[in-house]
């Protein structure tokens, strides 16, 4: 028999998809399952995006450019200024999705055995496209005790080698929702000129900011660092569009951009539909986003307060996105997912949580934490986390 690749073996699998198979089950059995694991929000699409498709007057339906509709990107441009933003339409190549914008980033500043930095834990996609392009990661750990905080910037510094070429951040975080203050990211930039290194910021949950007092600080604001900074963006949360599969990479950086048009062209061109879709989406008046960011702020108090009333549960109180981590009384986190599914219901209903330790590239860390997204109503959440206290208590028993 044919062997299956080193890389394909060594792909990891999602630690937020992996238990959909259990999952599955339950439901044939008969249980509720309430869906705490992934960011799929259930906000409704903007209707003016979805109504750009339905009228889309399309007789063939063709490639577009492999930067992405120009139309679509100048439009994009003009919404990034107008949030103080500095971001012209050559600075933007259209993706598939977020995640193809991070291949293009990784593949257009590091070569195989090359290193990439990244504070953990962090997105566990980071660790698929890090091992599809032969590049190692080397986590710098942030801990829940300090809320999830930028590690000290000597720590950092002790993990600099030559090989080397980036430090990788999501701001605000998936999956701790910390957000980092813009201090942190003028520290980051600074140690990136000092050893000329690339900043890829992951800017994805940008507007989902929840305290008064807190306010998102772009890479792309940092002067100076034009030549090393690398934004991700994508608009499945923005516009609740997971579907769409649309996102860009932006960078004022011209030798990486002109490298990223070539994977671009490898791939051809991003979906018609989609970017239609995405385009229209910019027309969204700011009351719907006002609605949207009351009604996560109303879903994080919620959570938290539930959380913190089961006794051995540890959290950290996210400033954005609509993640937490979750410390929960159990060794093993992955087994506790599992059990939830396979052999625990309350009441004909059960949650689903995705383990954390996937979100971490360090061995044996994180095993006791879960990830917990509050992409359910008030009424779902209570319901979740008081199913996840009577259970704690049956499974430690």
């Amino acid at each position: 028999m044919p062997k299956i690749s080193i890389k394909g073996q060594q792909m990891p699998e999602s630690p937020i998809r992996k238990l959909v198979p259990y999952s599955e089950i339950a439901k044939k059995k008969g249980h509720k399952v309430y869906h705490l694991n992934i960011g799929q929000p259930d906000i409704k699409t903007p209707e003016v995006a979805l109504n750009a498709v339905k009228n889309a007057d399309i007789k063939v339906l063709e490639y577009s450019h492999s930067a992405g509709f120009e139309s679509y990107r100048n439009k994009l441009s003009a919404y990034y200024k107008s949030h103080g933003l500095p971001i012209d339409t050559a600075d933007i190549i259209i993706t598939t999705g977020g995640s193809e914008a991070l291949l293009f980033a990784m593949g257009s500043t590091m070569d195989a055995g090359d290193e990439i930095i990244i504070p953990e834990p962090f997105y566990a996609n980071y660790n698929g496209f890090s091992t599809a392009s032969g590049v190692t990661v080397v986590p710098v750990i942030s801990t829940i005790d300090e809320g999830f905080a930028l590690p000290p910037i000597a720590a950092f510094e002790k993990l600099i080698t030559p090989k080397t070429k980036a430090i990788l951040i999501c701001n605000p975080g998936n999956p701790t929702g910390y957000l980092y203050s813009q201090e942190e990211i003028m520290q980051l930039a600074e140690i990136v000129k000092k050893h000329d290194l690339f900043l890829i910021a992951d800017e994805v949950y940008r507007e989902f900011i929840y305290d008064e007092n807190e306010k998102h600080f772009s890479v792309m604001n940092v002067p100076g660092l034009e030549e090393h900074a690398i934004m991700i963006d994508s608009v499945s949360k923005r516009y609740s569009m997971c579907g769409a599969r649309i996102g860009c990479i932006v960078s004022k950086n011209k030798a990486l951009m002109a490298t990223a048009m070539k994977f671009a062209q490898a791939r051809l061109s991003p979906p018609t539909y989609a970017q239609i879709a995405s385009e229209a989406a910019l027309e969204t008046p700011q009351s719907y986003f006002d609605d949207v960011i009351a009604e996560y702020k109303d879903r994080r108090d919620t959570l938290i307060a539930e959380l913190q009333k089961i006794e051995g549960v540890k959290v950290a109180t996210p400033k954005g996105a609509f993640y937490c981590i979750a410390q929960l009384p159990v060794k093993n986190a992955d087994d506790f997912a599992q059990w939830l599914l396979e052999s625990y219901d309350n009441n004909g209903e059960t949650v689903m949580v995705a383990p954390a330790a996937g979100f971490y590239s360090t061995p044996g860390v994180g095993l006791n934490e879960v990830r917990i997204a509050y992409v359910l109503k008030k009424e779902d959440l209570i319901r979740s986390v008081a199913i996840l206290k009577e259970a704690l208590k049956v499974y430690n028993a």
